[in-house]
């Protein structure tokens, strides 16, 4: 019995490894600063555990429709309405275990082998490796941190072809923070305008995680010609610190919609109930704490990339959003460790930091864009500042 080729196109995701090994490190006693993980350190918010226990108590914990209740499909397309003006019916609403399963339900239900899906470098290590599941090829399209990690409108032209069937567009972005302003996604729309053929997986994930005043927007929020070829996507993880309680969604055209509740009904079938009904708590209660839990990651932010700039050989752009950094140091290659080790690749640079530093960052490389690292400073700032004081001494003693 062998694999299946489906399954040996792809790799084991590198941020959870990572997260994994800094947890086997600090069982063993090793004093490791984690700053792999994708998750805030805030916890859920009390009002959605307790809507989550009430519903335990009253019995909800039966199946549910495959791809959502619908009270919780109700609360969706309100938190649409209110948060980006985009309307939906109930049948073009999806809610899935996360938001990776809509990223697979997505491109399972439309992709046949051969078809291209354009994804943005660097990227969620998930992007490629569901759509290589899939037989589709992934066209990378590198955006470094000369343009702020963000795709320029001549480059997705560039990119489109008569086999592209999707544009994935993460923003503000896993992995660098980066996110597209409104004027700058209606430049992107305007191209996507000229090729009816492409769609886009519009991944908003972090919409509530943005600094300095920044108006987030999405896409077919922007572009209303390209309401009928979105997916629009988000989720309870991030902003609302329910990462454990697997809630995703997404609206889109019906037909679509169909397609993938079809595919969910051979798989997962419907999402936890207890954790639906959380997420409807989550989205129609008090939403006032997003801001200062945003208030919060942005002076982590301030700190890190103000840290990382300081040490000669980084270059950390600032990111509008989410909660990661993604410091680049091509300089830093080529340069010995103590031990006279080699930093050859980003990969070589995060297990130095690993083993000498007890810093856990997660290498460039699975992100598509090299030489760099992704740090998530969804941490104290007393660890963050001793993190940084780590890395600093471990950058200043290669040679």
């Amino acid at each position: 019995m062998h694999t299946s080729a489906a399954l040996d196109r792809i790799q084991p995701s590198a941020t959870l490894a990572m997260t994994a090994r800094a947890a086997e490190l600090r069982a063993e006693g090793v004093d490791v600063i984690g700053l792999g993980a994708g998750e805030p350190d805030f916890d859920t918010p009390d009002f959605v555990k307790e809507a989550a226990i009430e519903a335990i108590r009253a019995g909800k914990t039966k199946y549910t429709a495959v791809d959502g209740t619908p009270e919780l499909k109700a609360a969706i397309r309100a938190k649409f309405k209110r948060d980006n003006g985009l309307e939906y019916a109930t049948n073009q609403i999806t809610t899935n275990v996360g938001g990776k399963h809509t990223l697979f339900n997505a491109m399972v239900a439309t992709l046949n082998p051969g078809d291209e899906v354009i994804v943005p470098a660097p990227y969620w290590v998930s992007y490629p490796d569901v759509v290589q599941f899939c037989g589709g090829k992934p066209v990378v399209v590198k955006a470094g941190p000369e343009q702020q990690y963000k795709l320029k409108p001549e480059q997705l032209d560039a990119a489109i072809t008569p086999k592209t069937k999707w544009l994935i567009l993460n923003s503000p972005s896993n992995p660098t923070g980066a996110a597209y302003s409104a004027g700058e996604l209606k430049a992107l729309g305007e191209v996507l305008e000229r090729h009816p053929h492409v769609w886009v997986f519009a991944d908003d994930m972090y919409e509530h995680i943005v600094y300095d005043g920044f108006e987030f927007a999405t896409i077919a929020q922007v572009c209303p010609s390209l309401f009928e070829r979105t997916l629009t996507v988000n989720g309870c993880s991030k902003a609302y610190a329910m990462t454990g309680w697997r809630i995703g969604f997404a609206g889109g055209p019906a037909w679509l919609i169909k397609a993938m509740a079809k595919l969910q009904s051979q798989s997962t079938s419907n999402p936890c109930s207890v954790a639906q009904a959380a997420a409807v708590a989550a989205l129609t209660g008090d939403q006032s704490f997003l801001k200062s839990r945003a208030a919060a990651f942005q002076k982590r932010r301030d700190l890190v990339v103000g840290r990382l700039n300081a040490i000669s050989g980084i270059t950390c752009p600032t990111p509008e959003g989410a909660f990661y950094v993604y410091p680049a140091f091509p300089e830093l290659i080529g340069k010995k460790t103590p031990k006279g080790a080699v930093i050859d690749s980003d990969a070589a640079m995060v297990g130095y930091l690993l083993d000498e530093a007890r810093v856990a960052a997660v290498h460039g490389d699975a992100f598509g864009l090299s030489p760099a690292m992704r740090i998530s400073y969804a941490t104290s700032e007393t660890l963050l500042t001793e993190a940084c004081d780590r890395i600093e001494k471990a950058c200043g003693a290669l040679s």
